[in-house]
């Protein structure tokens, strides 16, 4: 990590009007860059808005602000790829996983119903492990996971390493999924990409790591997923506070991972 100033980029990408007019979703990114680096950060984010296979957009939106909190360094989450056979398959176990990080199987079945209803939103859901309740109060919006980044020469070690694919769907991915699991009242999360070319999802926690599951939808669907499974949130503002606000570079040392290859 450079020394110096840092600022967060941000965009999206719609069809057919900005989201708020109930234009598409087409695509979203973040990085987290210095003043230098800024025309590649942005031209990064514009050449990801502009090719993804959701659509063309017809409105983008790309903005940049400092950050003035102290940037926290986190290791990214162990990661394990499952392979299944079928959606149905895939569904199954990652029911499994939330079952044993300890999520009641009526709040799964709960939030596995809410997803129905909020398949078209942006952002993440809230659930609460015991309830099975949706807790925050972005209805149409979710929740929207921000500052974080992990660089490219040190994402690239750690691929080397693991022999993961250095791409960029893989980082950022693995990015989020630690930034929220990095948070004491996340129980874990479960995810799948409304790319509708990509149907590959997981299951990340403290405990499990970052389960990949090979299939959670089928090939040409365009919903997804995230939820977040939260336990003992007695302040909801500061877990979104840091959710939003909490800046966060992954950084991974070859010296202290002793887990397995």
């Amino acid at each position: 990590m450079q020394e110096g100033k840092y600022y967060s980029i941000r965009m999206r990408a719609a069809k057919n009007g900005p989201h708020e007019q109930g234009g598409k979703h087409i695509s979203g990114g973040e990085l987290l860059s210095t003043y230098s680096n800024m025309k590649h950060a942005v031209n990064a984010l514009l050449e990801k808005g502009l090719t993804h296979s959701r659509g063309n957009p017809d409105f983008m939106q790309i903005q940049f602000e400092s950050i003035d909190e102290p940037i926290k360094l986190v290791k990214p989450l162990q990661i394990a790829t499952n392979e299944v056979e079928s959606v149905d398959e895939g569904q199954s176990f990652a029911r499994r996983l939330l079952e044993r990080e300890g999520i009641p199987r009526t709040s799964i079945e709960k939030a596995y119903q809410l997803m129905t209803e909020y398949s078209g939103i942006r952002g993440a859901i809230l659930i609460d492990i015991h309830s099975g309740e949706r807790i925050d109060e972005r209805k149409e919006k979710g929740l929207r996971v921000s500052r974080m980044d992990w660089l490219d020469t040190n994402f690239e070690k750690w691929a080397d390493y693991f022999k993961m694919p250095k791409n960029s769907r893989v980082k950022e991915a693995l990015v989020l999924a630690t930034k929220v699991n990095e948070h004491p009242a996340t129980v874990a999360e479960l995810c799948w990409s409304d790319d509708p070319e990509y149907i590959t999802g997981y299951v990340a926690s403290k405990k499990l790591g970052y389960q990949r599951i090979t299939k959670l939808k089928e090939y040409g669907d365009e919903h997804g997923c995230r939820i977040f499974f939260v336990d003992g949130l007695s302040d909801l503002h500061s877990y979104i506070h840091y959710l939003e606000k909490q800046p966060i570079f992954i950084q991974w040392e070859e010296e202290n991972d002793t887990r397995v290859n």
